[in-house]
């Protein structure tokens, strides 16, 4: 039994070094989706048309945020094994792409919503309840985008540096400004929202104002620290010299990383499109889903920091050439994980049914948003097991079997199974959000079948690949 538990459980050096990494991210984390919180409840005490309206393009968002995250990911694998292999050039010319890249979808981005905005947010528009709403929520949704598109070239950047400051080990800087920004955020909300202390009351656009405000002073702390630090963190120096990677390198970011970058535009998508189906139910369940979905994020904080772990641990033992430590560090990391979230799911659970009485709406909302909340408790281990096992086959490069593992379930599985329950059934709409999740166990059986093989362990840039010089 010893023996058996030590292959699961590390020791008290092994959780020391996982604490020192984790923590700051998990603080980070934990205190924006917190305020993320506030400022939903903020928003929602202005109604359920201000709910809804903000909800839906924080859905169109999420698809350009999670692009800009396949990005950084897919630069990540390969600066987190140049890091581990001392390759500062390396690790420097992974962030060049990263910024090139994460610039130019925030500049896509910006251009679509302009021009197809409204068309997009009709979408998830359906007044089952004969209220006339629709228009309402359009106009409400409309005004809070067109200022929230102002801060999407800052977050690029924050998602460039900020991945490349963790990969060299930096996580309390990120966490510092984080919080400032955050604390800038809260306080205009309520100032411009409700119109406090002589600010202008301005609703919806209040908020899309403070979040673009703390933005910019997040990119701008992250953005001159690094410089300032430049010494200690070389990979930033030169980075704006010149825009050169090197044909080799860029070949092999794309080579591995497509997948991963096309895994996260899909599977973004397939959310966005699982979330429309839902909507045609009524403008009701699109309120409840963005109270549910808010407040889940804050239980999941620890779920996405391990996957930060699990990268930043295991790709530098992988470009190490520590193979056989990498596997023996990620079966601890994923097993703790579990474990761990089996009792965040269970505080989960127990104060569902308290975050819904938060938000100025109605009885039906609030019980819907309470149930999911509950299922969402008992899914949590569930999702915190398959988020280890795609951060996992992730980090030794196996991008298309992440490909398959997550976006093409997403969308073959997923999507289709509450596209047709929600429009060509009289299931309630629990009853589709319970089978949803129900079909999660399929692919995290199937992750652990891959993982344990152990052919996801590989060196992607051994110490004969000098910064991707070499094809």
């Amino acid at each position: 039994m010893e023996r058996k538990g030590n292959r699961f459980i590390g020791d008290a050096a092994f959780y020391h070094r996982l604490l020192v990494l984790v923590v700051p991210i998990i603080i980070q984390s934990a205190v924006t989706n917190f305020v993320t919180l506030i400022d939903n409840v903020m928003v929602g005490r202005l109604g359920t048309v201000a709910i809804t309206g903000v909800s839906v393009v924080n859905q169109l968002s999420m698809v350009i945020f999670i692009t800009m995250f396949g990005i950084v990911s897919a630069g990540s694998i390969y600066g987190a094994q140049y890091f581990g292999n001392g390759d500062t050039e390396g690790v420097r010319r992974c962030f060049r792409f990263k910024i090139l890249v994460c610039i130019l979808v925030a500049v896509a981005g910006i251009l679509i919503l302009l021009f197809a905005g409204d068309r997009l947010i009709m979408l998830f528009l359906t007044d089952t309840s004969g209220s006339g709403a629709v228009a309402e929520t359009l106009s409400c949704a409309r005004d809070y985008m067109r200022v929230m598109l102002i801060g999407f070239l800052p977050f690029a950047l924050v998602n460039a540096y900020s991945s490349t400051l963790r990969e060299a080990g930096e996580t309390v800087v990120p966490m510092i400004a984080s919080v400032v920004a955050i604390i800038i955020n809260m306080t205009f909300n309520y100032l411009l929202i409700f119109g406090k202390f002589g600010f202008p009351k301005w609703g919806v656009v209040g908020a899309a104002v403070a979040t673009v405000l703390s933005r910019y002073v997040e990119c701008a702390i992250i953005v001159i620290f690094a410089h300032v630090r430049s010494n200690k963190y070389q990979f930033v120096k030169e980075v704006y010299s010149k825009f050169y990677i090197p044909g080799s390198l860029l070949k092999n970011i794309i080579k591995t990383g497509a997948p991963l970058i096309l895994n996260e535009v899909l599977f973004s998508l397939g959310i966005t499109m699982i979330n429309q189906s839902y909507s045609t139910r009524g403008l009701e369940v699109v309120a409840a889903m963005n109270i549910t979905n808010t407040a889940v994020t804050i239980f999941m904080v620890i779920n996405m920091s391990m996957g930060s772990a699990i990268s930043v641990f295991v790709g530098q033992q992988l470009g190490a050439g520590r193979i056989e430590e990498a596997i023996d560090t990620d079966r601890k990391l994923i097993f703790f994980t579990f474990i761990l979230h089996c009792f965040i799911g269970v505080v989960m659970f127990l104060v569902a049914p308290k975050i819904p009485l938060l938000y100025n709406t109605s009885m039906d909302i609030r019980e819907m948003a309470m149930m999911m909340l509950r299922i969402n408790a008992i899914h949590l281990p569930i999702g915190a097991l398959y988020n280890s096992l795609y951060f996992t086959i992730r980090c030794g490069g196996k991008t298309l079997i992440t490909f398959f593992f997550d976006a093409c379930f997403t969308m073959v599985i997923s999507l289709p199974l509450v596209f047709f329950l929600s429009r060509y059934s009289a299931i309630a709409v629990i009853g589709i959000f319970t089978i949803e999740k129900v079909a999660d166990l399929i692919r995290v059986v199937l992750g652990l079948i891959i993982v344990k093989k152990g052919a996801w362990a590989k060196n992607l840039v051994s110490a004969k690949k000098a910064s991707g010089e070499e094809a």
